[in-house]
Protein backbone atom coordinates (compact mmCIF):
# COMPACT_ATOMS: atom_id res chain seq x y z
CA UNK A 1 0.00 0.00 0.00
CA UNK A 2 2.76 2.45 0.88
CA UNK A 3 4.82 4.04 -1.86
CA UNK A 4 7.27 5.19 0.82
CA UNK A 5 7.74 5.19 4.58
CA UNK A 6 8.09 8.96 5.01
CA UNK A 7 6.73 11.55 2.57
CA UNK A 8 8.29 15.00 2.98
CA UNK A 9 6.56 17.82 1.11
CA UNK A 10 9.12 20.56 0.51
CA UNK A 11 12.92 20.69 0.26
CA UNK A 12 14.11 23.52 2.50
CA UNK A 13 16.40 23.24 5.51
CA UNK A 14 13.72 21.67 7.73
CA UNK A 15 12.78 18.91 5.29
CA UNK A 16 16.37 18.16 4.25
CA UNK A 17 17.57 18.02 7.87
CA UNK A 18 14.73 15.70 8.86
CA UNK A 19 15.31 13.43 5.86
CA UNK A 20 18.99 12.98 6.71
CA UNK A 21 18.15 12.08 10.31
CA UNK A 22 15.54 9.37 9.54
CA UNK A 23 16.93 7.79 6.37
CA UNK A 24 18.87 5.23 8.40
CA UNK A 25 15.66 3.33 9.11
CA UNK A 26 13.04 4.65 6.67
CA UNK A 27 12.56 5.01 2.93
CA UNK A 28 12.14 8.74 2.40
CA UNK A 29 10.49 10.47 -0.55
CA UNK A 30 10.78 14.23 -0.84
CA UNK A 31 8.46 16.03 -3.28
CA UNK A 32 9.11 19.61 -4.28
CA UNK A 33 7.00 21.54 -6.73
CA UNK A 34 9.84 23.13 -8.67
CA UNK A 35 13.58 22.50 -8.49
CA UNK A 36 14.86 21.17 -5.17
CA UNK A 37 16.80 24.40 -4.51
CA UNK A 38 13.77 26.65 -5.09
CA UNK A 39 13.12 27.33 -1.42
CA UNK A 40 12.90 30.20 1.03
CA UNK A 41 15.99 28.71 2.72
CA UNK A 42 17.95 29.41 -0.44
CA UNK A 43 17.08 33.12 -0.20
CA UNK A 44 17.82 33.54 3.53
CA UNK A 45 20.59 36.13 3.73
CA UNK A 46 21.13 36.96 7.38
CA UNK A 47 22.07 33.75 9.14
CA UNK A 48 21.18 31.47 12.03
CA UNK A 49 20.97 32.80 15.58
CA UNK A 50 22.52 30.79 18.43
CA UNK A 51 24.65 31.34 21.53
CA UNK A 52 28.12 30.62 20.12
CA UNK A 53 30.27 33.07 22.07
CA UNK A 54 31.42 33.39 25.66
CA UNK A 55 30.24 37.01 25.51
CA UNK A 56 26.65 35.83 24.99
CA UNK A 57 24.32 33.67 27.10
CA UNK A 58 21.20 31.51 26.62
CA UNK A 59 19.41 33.76 29.08
CA UNK A 60 20.01 36.80 26.86
CA UNK A 61 18.88 34.98 23.70
CA UNK A 62 15.76 33.77 25.52
CA UNK A 63 15.00 37.29 26.77
CA UNK A 64 15.45 38.80 23.30
CA UNK A 65 13.16 36.15 21.75
CA UNK A 66 10.46 36.66 24.37
CA UNK A 67 10.64 40.43 24.00
CA UNK A 68 10.32 40.17 20.24
CA UNK A 69 7.36 37.77 20.56
CA UNK A 70 5.44 40.41 22.54
CA UNK A 71 4.00 38.16 25.23
CA UNK A 72 2.83 35.33 22.98
CA UNK A 73 5.85 33.00 22.85
CA UNK A 74 5.61 29.56 24.44
CA UNK A 75 8.36 29.92 27.04
CA UNK A 76 9.04 26.18 27.21
CA UNK A 77 9.64 26.10 23.47
CA UNK A 78 11.87 29.20 23.58
CA UNK A 79 14.07 27.62 26.26
CA UNK A 80 14.17 24.33 24.36
CA UNK A 81 15.15 25.88 21.01
CA UNK A 82 17.73 28.32 22.41
CA UNK A 83 19.45 25.67 24.54
CA UNK A 84 19.61 23.14 21.70
CA UNK A 85 20.67 25.72 19.13
CA UNK A 86 24.48 25.65 19.46
CA UNK A 87 24.60 21.86 19.00
CA UNK A 88 22.47 22.07 15.87
CA UNK A 89 24.63 24.83 14.35
CA UNK A 90 27.79 22.79 14.94
CA UNK A 91 26.02 19.80 13.41
CA UNK A 92 25.51 21.88 10.25
CA UNK A 93 29.26 22.52 10.20
CA UNK A 94 29.85 18.76 10.40
CA UNK A 95 27.50 18.34 7.43
CA UNK A 96 29.67 20.69 5.39
CA UNK A 97 28.14 24.15 5.90
CA UNK A 98 30.89 26.77 5.59
CA UNK A 99 30.10 29.57 8.02
CA UNK A 100 32.43 32.56 8.01
CA UNK A 101 35.09 32.26 10.72
CA UNK A 102 36.10 35.09 13.05
CA UNK A 103 39.19 37.21 12.33
CA UNK A 104 40.98 36.15 15.51
CA UNK A 105 40.56 32.44 14.79
CA UNK A 106 37.15 32.25 16.43
CA UNK A 107 34.88 29.43 15.29
CA UNK A 108 32.29 31.87 13.92
CA UNK A 109 32.17 35.48 12.75
CA UNK A 110 29.00 36.48 14.58
CA UNK A 111 26.76 39.20 13.20
CA UNK A 112 24.39 41.60 14.95
CA UNK A 113 20.76 42.01 13.87
CA UNK A 114 17.73 43.97 15.06
CA UNK A 115 16.24 42.83 18.36
CA UNK A 116 19.40 41.02 19.50
CA UNK A 117 21.40 42.21 22.49
CA UNK A 118 24.62 40.49 21.39
CA UNK A 119 26.41 39.29 18.28
CA UNK A 120 25.02 35.76 17.81
CA UNK A 121 24.18 35.33 14.12
CA UNK A 122 26.38 32.76 12.39
CA UNK A 123 26.50 33.54 8.69
CA UNK A 124 28.10 32.82 5.36
CA UNK A 125 28.37 36.47 4.31
CA UNK A 126 24.90 37.28 2.88
CA UNK A 127 24.40 33.84 1.31
CA UNK A 128 23.77 31.80 4.46
CA UNK A 129 20.60 30.09 3.30
CA UNK A 130 22.12 29.15 -0.05
CA UNK A 131 25.19 27.71 1.68
CA UNK A 132 23.08 25.59 4.06
CA UNK A 133 20.87 24.39 1.20
CA UNK A 134 23.97 23.45 -0.85
CA UNK A 135 25.53 21.39 1.92
CA UNK A 136 22.32 19.56 2.85
CA UNK A 137 21.42 18.79 -0.77
CA UNK A 138 24.89 17.31 -1.28
CA UNK A 139 24.43 15.05 1.77
CA UNK A 140 20.96 14.04 0.59
CA UNK A 141 22.32 13.12 -2.86
CA UNK A 142 24.81 10.78 -1.14
CA UNK A 143 22.11 9.05 0.94
CA UNK A 144 20.67 5.94 -0.78
CA UNK A 145 17.37 5.86 1.14
CA UNK A 146 16.25 9.35 0.07
CA UNK A 147 14.44 9.99 -3.22
CA UNK A 148 13.85 13.61 -4.34
CA UNK A 149 11.08 14.22 -6.88
CA UNK A 150 11.23 17.65 -8.48
CA UNK A 151 8.25 19.21 -10.29
CA UNK A 152 5.77 17.43 -8.01
CA UNK A 153 3.10 19.60 -6.39
CA UNK A 154 1.08 18.25 -3.45
CA UNK A 155 -2.67 18.84 -3.85
CA UNK A 156 -4.41 17.37 -0.80
CA UNK A 157 -3.58 15.14 2.14
CA UNK A 158 -4.87 11.56 2.18
CA UNK A 159 -6.95 11.04 5.31
CA UNK A 160 -8.02 7.70 6.76
CA UNK A 161 -11.58 8.89 7.39
CA UNK A 162 -12.12 9.85 3.75
CA UNK A 163 -10.47 6.65 2.51
CA UNK A 164 -13.00 4.69 4.57
CA UNK A 165 -15.88 6.73 3.16
CA UNK A 166 -16.45 8.70 6.38
CA UNK A 167 -16.59 12.44 7.08
CA UNK A 168 -13.32 14.08 8.09
CA UNK A 169 -12.75 13.52 11.80
CA UNK A 170 -10.43 16.37 12.73
CA UNK A 171 -8.16 15.80 15.74
CA UNK A 172 -6.71 12.29 15.74
CA UNK A 173 -7.65 11.44 12.14
CA UNK A 174 -4.72 9.62 10.48
CA UNK A 175 -2.81 11.06 7.53
CA UNK A 176 -1.84 8.48 4.90
CA UNK A 177 0.16 10.61 2.47
CA UNK A 178 -0.92 12.99 -0.28
CA UNK A 179 -2.27 13.33 -3.78
CA UNK A 180 0.55 14.84 -5.84
CA UNK A 181 0.42 16.52 -9.26
CA UNK A 182 3.29 15.54 -11.55
CA UNK A 183 3.89 18.87 -13.30
CA UNK A 184 5.61 17.24 -16.30
CA UNK A 185 3.05 14.52 -17.05
CA UNK A 186 -0.01 16.34 -15.73
CA UNK A 187 -1.05 13.18 -13.87
CA UNK A 188 -2.18 13.09 -10.25
CA UNK A 189 -0.23 10.47 -8.30
CA UNK A 190 -1.39 8.79 -5.09
CA UNK A 191 1.60 8.91 -2.73
CA UNK A 192 0.86 6.88 0.39
CA UNK A 193 3.18 7.03 3.38
CA UNK A 194 3.26 5.97 7.01
CA UNK A 195 4.36 9.46 8.09
CA UNK A 196 3.87 12.73 6.19
CA UNK A 197 5.83 15.92 6.90
CA UNK A 198 4.77 19.38 5.71
CA UNK A 199 7.79 21.61 4.98
CA UNK A 200 6.35 23.83 2.25
CA UNK A 201 7.52 27.16 3.64
CA UNK A 202 5.40 30.28 4.03
CA UNK A 203 2.71 32.17 2.18
CA UNK A 204 4.22 35.51 1.15
CA UNK A 205 2.69 35.30 -2.34
CA UNK A 206 -0.69 35.99 -0.73
CA UNK A 207 0.52 39.62 -0.74
CA UNK A 208 1.25 41.85 -3.72
CA UNK A 209 4.78 42.68 -2.51
CA UNK A 210 6.89 40.02 -0.89
CA UNK A 211 10.49 38.95 -0.41
CA UNK A 212 9.42 35.30 -0.80
CA UNK A 213 10.13 33.00 -3.74
CA UNK A 214 7.29 32.14 -6.13
CA UNK A 215 6.76 28.80 -4.37
CA UNK A 216 5.49 30.51 -1.17
CA UNK A 217 1.75 30.01 -1.69
CA UNK A 218 0.90 28.50 1.70
CA UNK A 219 0.40 25.00 0.32
CA UNK A 220 1.16 23.07 3.50
CA UNK A 221 -0.98 25.28 5.74
CA UNK A 222 -3.90 25.15 3.31
CA UNK A 223 -3.71 21.37 2.90
CA UNK A 224 -3.53 20.83 6.65
CA UNK A 225 -6.50 23.12 7.26
CA UNK A 226 -8.59 21.37 4.61
CA UNK A 227 -7.76 18.01 6.23
CA UNK A 228 -9.02 19.21 9.63
CA UNK A 229 -5.74 20.13 11.37
CA UNK A 230 -5.46 23.04 13.75
CA UNK A 231 -3.76 26.17 12.41
CA UNK A 232 -2.84 29.11 14.61
CA UNK A 233 -1.78 32.77 14.68
CA UNK A 234 -2.09 33.50 10.96
CA UNK A 235 -2.72 37.18 11.70
CA UNK A 236 0.99 37.55 12.52
CA UNK A 237 2.50 38.19 9.09
CA UNK A 238 5.98 39.64 9.35
CA UNK A 239 6.73 42.40 6.87
CA UNK A 240 10.44 42.72 6.29
CA UNK A 241 11.18 46.44 6.63
CA UNK A 242 13.78 46.65 3.88
CA UNK A 243 13.00 45.25 0.45
CA UNK A 244 14.97 46.78 -2.45
CA UNK A 245 12.69 49.31 -4.16
CA UNK A 246 13.17 49.08 -7.90
CA UNK A 247 10.54 48.91 -10.66
CA UNK A 248 12.50 46.27 -12.58
CA UNK A 249 14.18 44.11 -9.94
CA UNK A 250 12.14 41.23 -8.60
CA UNK A 251 11.51 41.67 -4.87
CA UNK A 252 15.01 41.51 -3.43
CA UNK A 253 15.64 41.48 0.30
CA UNK A 254 18.13 43.85 1.90
CA UNK A 255 19.23 41.83 4.93
CA UNK A 256 18.61 43.02 8.46
CA UNK A 257 22.33 42.48 8.94
CA UNK A 258 22.96 45.70 6.98
CA UNK A 259 21.41 47.66 9.86
CA UNK A 260 23.25 45.39 12.29
CA UNK A 261 26.54 46.52 10.73
CA UNK A 262 25.70 50.22 11.02
CA UNK A 263 23.17 50.90 8.27
CA UNK A 264 20.88 53.87 9.01
CA UNK A 265 17.34 54.44 7.71
CA UNK A 266 16.95 57.95 6.30
CA UNK A 267 14.25 59.94 4.53
CA UNK A 268 14.48 61.65 1.15
CA UNK A 269 16.34 64.57 2.70
CA UNK A 270 18.95 62.27 4.22
CA UNK A 271 17.65 62.60 7.80
CA UNK A 272 17.49 59.57 10.16
CA UNK A 273 13.96 58.96 11.45
CA UNK A 274 13.69 55.64 13.34
CA UNK A 275 14.50 57.27 16.70
CA UNK A 276 11.11 59.02 16.43
CA UNK A 277 9.29 55.68 16.39
CA UNK A 278 11.31 53.44 18.72
CA UNK A 279 13.96 54.03 21.38
CA UNK A 280 16.08 51.25 19.83
CA UNK A 281 16.30 53.22 16.60
CA UNK A 282 17.53 51.30 13.57
CA UNK A 283 18.09 48.14 15.65
CA UNK A 284 14.48 47.83 16.76
CA UNK A 285 12.61 44.60 15.99
CA UNK A 286 11.16 44.10 12.53
CA UNK A 287 7.58 44.96 13.43
CA UNK A 288 8.62 48.30 14.90
CA UNK A 289 10.89 49.18 11.96
CA UNK A 290 8.26 48.20 9.37
CA UNK A 291 5.63 50.35 11.10
CA UNK A 292 8.11 53.23 11.38
CA UNK A 293 8.86 53.11 7.65
CA UNK A 294 5.15 52.77 6.82
CA UNK A 295 4.33 55.81 8.98
CA UNK A 296 7.17 57.84 7.45
CA UNK A 297 6.07 57.04 3.90
CA UNK A 298 2.44 57.93 4.66
CA UNK A 299 3.48 61.17 6.36
CA UNK A 300 5.70 62.36 3.51
CA UNK A 301 3.88 60.71 0.59
CA UNK A 302 7.19 59.17 -0.54
CA UNK A 303 7.30 55.90 -2.48
CA UNK A 304 10.20 54.61 -0.39
CA UNK A 305 12.78 55.46 2.26
CA UNK A 306 16.53 54.79 2.15
CA UNK A 307 19.02 52.59 3.97
CA UNK A 308 22.49 54.11 4.12
CA UNK A 309 25.63 52.14 4.94
CA UNK A 310 27.94 54.18 2.68
CA UNK A 311 29.76 55.59 5.74
CA UNK A 312 31.39 52.17 6.31
CA UNK A 313 34.58 51.31 4.38
CA UNK A 314 33.81 50.25 0.81
CA UNK A 315 35.92 47.09 1.03
CA UNK A 316 34.07 45.99 4.19
CA UNK A 317 30.71 46.48 2.48
CA UNK A 318 31.75 44.49 -0.60
CA UNK A 319 33.15 41.62 1.48
CA UNK A 320 30.36 41.46 4.08
CA UNK A 321 27.45 41.87 1.62
CA UNK A 322 28.66 40.62 -1.79
CA UNK A 323 25.21 39.59 -3.06
CA UNK A 324 23.48 42.77 -1.93
CA UNK A 325 26.31 44.89 -3.33
CA UNK A 326 26.28 43.04 -6.66
CA UNK A 327 22.50 43.07 -7.10
CA UNK A 328 22.10 46.74 -6.21
CA UNK A 329 25.01 47.66 -8.49
CA UNK A 330 23.35 45.74 -11.32
CA UNK A 331 20.33 48.02 -10.94
CA UNK A 332 22.35 51.23 -10.76
CA UNK A 333 22.86 51.65 -7.00
CA UNK A 334 26.41 51.62 -5.60
CA UNK A 335 25.79 51.00 -1.90
CA UNK A 336 29.37 51.99 -1.03
CA UNK A 337 28.57 55.53 -2.21
CA UNK A 338 24.80 56.04 -1.97
CA UNK A 339 21.80 54.88 0.07
CA UNK A 340 19.59 51.96 -0.96
CA UNK A 341 15.91 52.70 -1.73
CA UNK A 342 13.78 50.32 0.40
CA UNK A 343 10.14 49.54 1.22
CA UNK A 344 8.52 46.95 3.53
CA UNK A 345 7.29 43.68 1.97
CA UNK A 346 5.56 40.55 3.25
CA UNK A 347 8.30 38.26 4.49
CA UNK A 348 7.53 35.61 7.09
CA UNK A 349 4.49 33.88 8.59
CA UNK A 350 4.84 33.55 12.37
CA UNK A 351 1.74 31.35 12.56
CA UNK A 352 1.09 28.10 10.76
CA UNK A 353 0.02 24.53 11.39
CA UNK A 354 -0.07 24.14 15.17
CA UNK A 355 2.40 21.55 16.45
CA UNK A 356 3.62 20.21 19.79
CA UNK A 357 7.22 20.21 20.96
CA UNK A 358 8.02 17.26 18.66
CA UNK A 359 6.59 18.85 15.50
CA UNK A 360 3.42 16.72 15.56
CA UNK A 361 0.14 18.29 14.36
CA UNK A 362 -3.34 17.52 15.68
CA UNK A 363 -3.66 14.84 12.96
CA UNK A 364 -2.00 11.47 13.55
CA UNK A 365 1.22 10.77 11.62
CA UNK A 366 1.26 14.29 10.17
CA UNK A 367 4.17 16.52 11.15
CA UNK A 368 4.93 20.10 10.20
CA UNK A 369 8.32 21.83 10.29
CA UNK A 370 9.89 25.16 9.39
CA UNK A 371 7.81 28.17 8.41
CA UNK A 372 4.79 25.95 7.73
CA UNK A 373 4.54 25.20 11.45
CA UNK A 374 3.46 27.25 14.45
CA UNK A 375 5.71 25.95 17.22
CA UNK A 376 5.27 28.74 19.76
CA UNK A 377 8.84 30.03 19.33
CA UNK A 378 8.05 33.27 17.50
CA UNK A 379 4.90 34.42 19.27
CA UNK A 380 3.58 37.63 17.75
CA UNK A 381 6.83 38.58 15.97
CA UNK A 382 9.87 36.56 14.91
CA UNK A 383 13.28 37.62 16.18
CA UNK A 384 15.70 37.97 13.26
CA UNK A 385 17.52 34.75 12.24
CA UNK A 386 15.54 32.55 14.62
CA UNK A 387 13.80 30.85 11.67
CA UNK A 388 16.69 28.67 10.46
CA UNK A 389 17.41 27.85 14.09
CA UNK A 390 13.81 26.71 14.65
CA UNK A 391 13.93 24.59 11.49
CA UNK A 392 17.01 22.56 12.45
CA UNK A 393 16.05 22.17 16.11
CA UNK A 394 12.55 20.92 15.31
CA UNK A 395 13.83 18.66 12.52
CA UNK A 396 16.05 17.03 15.13
CA UNK A 397 13.19 16.67 17.61
CA UNK A 398 10.79 15.32 14.97
CA UNK A 399 13.37 12.71 13.97
CA UNK A 400 13.71 11.70 17.62
CA UNK A 401 9.90 11.32 17.81
CA UNK A 402 9.87 9.14 14.70
CA UNK A 403 12.65 6.87 15.96
CA UNK A 404 10.85 6.32 19.26
CA UNK A 405 7.46 5.69 17.65
CA UNK A 406 8.45 3.89 14.46
CA UNK A 407 7.82 0.32 15.72
CA UNK A 408 4.25 1.25 16.70
CA UNK A 409 3.66 3.17 13.44
CA UNK A 410 4.70 0.19 11.33
CA UNK A 411 2.12 -1.99 13.13
CA UNK A 412 -0.79 0.30 12.21
CA UNK A 413 -3.37 -1.14 9.84
CA UNK A 414 -2.96 -0.38 6.15
CA UNK A 415 -5.81 1.40 4.38
CA UNK A 416 -6.36 1.45 0.64
CA UNK A 417 -6.75 4.97 -0.73
CA UNK A 418 -8.76 5.55 -3.93
CA UNK A 419 -7.00 7.06 -6.95
CA UNK A 420 -7.68 10.69 -7.88
CA UNK A 421 -10.84 11.03 -9.95
CA UNK A 422 -11.17 13.77 -12.58
CA UNK A 423 -14.84 13.09 -13.38
CA UNK A 424 -16.02 15.35 -16.20
CA UNK A 425 -13.40 18.03 -15.60
CA UNK A 426 -12.11 19.67 -18.77
CA UNK A 427 -9.00 21.62 -19.66
CA UNK A 428 -9.04 25.27 -18.71
CA UNK A 429 -8.83 27.33 -21.88
CA UNK A 430 -8.66 30.86 -20.48
CA UNK A 431 -5.89 31.34 -17.91
CA UNK A 432 -7.25 34.82 -17.24
CA UNK A 433 -9.76 33.05 -14.95
CA UNK A 434 -6.81 32.22 -12.71
CA UNK A 435 -4.60 35.28 -13.16
CA UNK A 436 -7.43 37.74 -12.50
CA UNK A 437 -8.42 36.10 -9.20
CA UNK A 438 -4.77 35.74 -8.19
CA UNK A 439 -4.19 39.46 -8.74
CA UNK A 440 -7.40 40.45 -6.94
CA UNK A 441 -6.55 38.46 -3.81
CA UNK A 442 -2.99 39.77 -3.57
CA UNK A 443 -4.05 43.41 -4.02
CA UNK A 444 -6.89 43.08 -1.51
CA UNK A 445 -4.56 41.57 1.08
CA UNK A 446 -1.91 44.25 0.52
CA UNK A 447 -4.36 47.15 0.75
CA UNK A 448 -6.65 45.84 3.51
CA UNK A 449 -4.61 43.44 5.68
CA UNK A 450 -1.15 45.00 5.63
CA UNK A 451 1.22 46.48 8.20
CA UNK A 452 -1.46 48.69 9.79
CA UNK A 453 -5.04 47.38 9.95
CA UNK A 454 -8.52 48.74 10.66
CA UNK A 455 -11.62 46.80 11.66
CA UNK A 456 -13.67 48.31 8.83
CA UNK A 457 -11.10 47.29 6.22
CA UNK A 458 -11.02 43.73 7.59
CA UNK A 459 -14.81 43.54 7.34
CA UNK A 460 -14.73 44.81 3.76
CA UNK A 461 -12.02 42.41 2.64
CA UNK A 462 -13.94 39.48 4.11
CA UNK A 463 -16.96 40.40 2.00
CA UNK A 464 -14.89 40.92 -1.14
CA UNK A 465 -13.06 37.63 -0.78
CA UNK A 466 -16.23 35.54 -0.46
CA UNK A 467 -17.34 35.60 -4.15
CA UNK A 468 -13.74 35.13 -5.32
CA UNK A 469 -13.35 32.03 -3.15
CA UNK A 470 -16.68 30.64 -4.40
CA UNK A 471 -15.55 31.11 -8.01
CA UNK A 472 -12.19 29.43 -7.35
CA UNK A 473 -13.93 26.45 -5.75
CA UNK A 474 -16.03 26.05 -8.91
CA UNK A 475 -12.92 26.25 -11.11
CA UNK A 476 -11.17 23.59 -9.02
CA UNK A 477 -13.87 21.00 -9.71
CA UNK A 478 -14.82 22.09 -13.24
CA UNK A 479 -11.34 22.03 -14.77
CA UNK A 480 -8.41 19.62 -14.95
CA UNK A 481 -5.79 20.60 -12.43
CA UNK A 482 -2.87 22.83 -13.30
CA UNK A 483 -0.17 24.05 -10.90
CA UNK A 484 -1.57 27.59 -11.10
CA UNK A 485 -5.06 26.43 -10.16
CA UNK A 486 -3.77 24.40 -7.21
CA UNK A 487 -1.77 27.38 -5.92
CA UNK A 488 -4.66 29.80 -6.45
CA UNK A 489 -6.92 27.58 -4.34
CA UNK A 490 -4.29 27.60 -1.58
CA UNK A 491 -3.66 31.36 -1.47
CA UNK A 492 -7.43 31.96 -1.40
CA UNK A 493 -7.77 29.74 1.69
CA UNK A 494 -4.77 31.33 3.40
CA UNK A 495 -6.08 34.84 2.67
CA UNK A 496 -9.44 33.92 4.21
CA UNK A 497 -7.74 32.46 7.30
CA UNK A 498 -5.46 35.48 7.80
CA UNK A 499 -8.52 37.74 7.69
CA UNK A 500 -10.46 35.49 10.08
CA UNK A 501 -7.59 35.45 12.60
CA UNK A 502 -7.01 39.20 12.28
CA UNK A 503 -10.70 40.01 12.84
CA UNK A 504 -10.80 37.90 16.00
CA UNK A 505 -7.81 39.62 17.66
CA UNK A 506 -9.11 42.98 18.90
CA UNK A 507 -5.84 44.40 20.16
CA UNK A 508 -2.43 45.44 18.85
CA UNK A 509 0.35 42.95 19.51
CA UNK A 510 3.58 42.34 17.64
CA UNK A 511 2.96 42.18 13.92
CA UNK A 512 -0.79 42.69 14.26
CA UNK A 513 -1.38 46.44 14.62
CA UNK A 514 -5.02 47.57 14.80
CA UNK A 515 -5.74 51.29 14.69
CA UNK A 516 -9.10 50.63 16.42
CA UNK A 517 -7.39 48.77 19.29
CA UNK A 518 -3.92 50.34 19.65
CA UNK A 519 -3.07 48.72 23.02
CA UNK A 520 -2.07 45.21 23.96
CA UNK A 521 -4.78 43.35 25.89
CA UNK A 522 -3.24 40.60 28.02
CA UNK A 523 -6.52 39.91 29.80
CA UNK A 524 -8.42 38.69 26.73
CA UNK A 525 -5.85 38.04 24.01
CA UNK A 526 -2.68 36.63 25.53
CA UNK A 527 -3.44 33.36 23.74
CA UNK A 528 -3.05 31.74 20.38
CA UNK A 529 -5.69 32.29 17.70
CA UNK A 530 -6.57 28.71 16.75
CA UNK A 531 -8.86 27.84 13.82
CA UNK A 532 -10.05 24.55 12.35
CA UNK A 533 -12.15 23.70 9.38
CA UNK A 534 -15.86 23.23 9.86
CA UNK A 535 -15.95 19.55 9.01
CA UNK A 536 -18.41 17.61 6.89
CA UNK A 537 -20.58 16.68 9.86
CA UNK A 538 -21.15 20.37 10.66
CA UNK A 539 -19.28 20.19 13.96
CA UNK A 540 -17.05 23.18 14.59
CA UNK A 541 -13.74 21.88 15.89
Amino acid sequence: MYSTDVLIIGSGVAGLSFALKVADRCRVTMVTKKAKADTATNLAQGGIAAVLSSEDSPEDHIRDTLRSGDGLCNEEIVHLVVNDGPARVRELVELGVRFKRGKGGEEFDLGMEGGHSARRVAHSFDLTGREIERALLERVAETPNIEVLEDHLAIDLLMESKARGLPLQGDGDRCLGAYVLNRKSGEVETRQARVTVLCTGGCGKVYLYTTNPDIATGDGMAMAYRAGARVANLEFVQFHPTCFYNPIAKNFLISEAVRGEGGVLIDGQGQPFMHRYDSRGDLATRDAVARGIDAEMKKTGADCVYLDISHRPAEFIRQRFPTIYGTCRRYGVDITKEPIPVVPAAHYMCGGVQVDKWGCTSLRNLLSLGETACTGLHGANRLASNSLLEAVVFAHRAADWLHRNWPAITREAEVEVPAWRTGRARSIEENVLISHNWDQIRRLMWNYVGIVRREKRLHLVKRRLEPIITEIREHFYDYLLTPDLVELRNIAIIAELIVRCARSRKESRGLHYMVDYPRRDDVHFRRDTVVQRQLDNGKRL
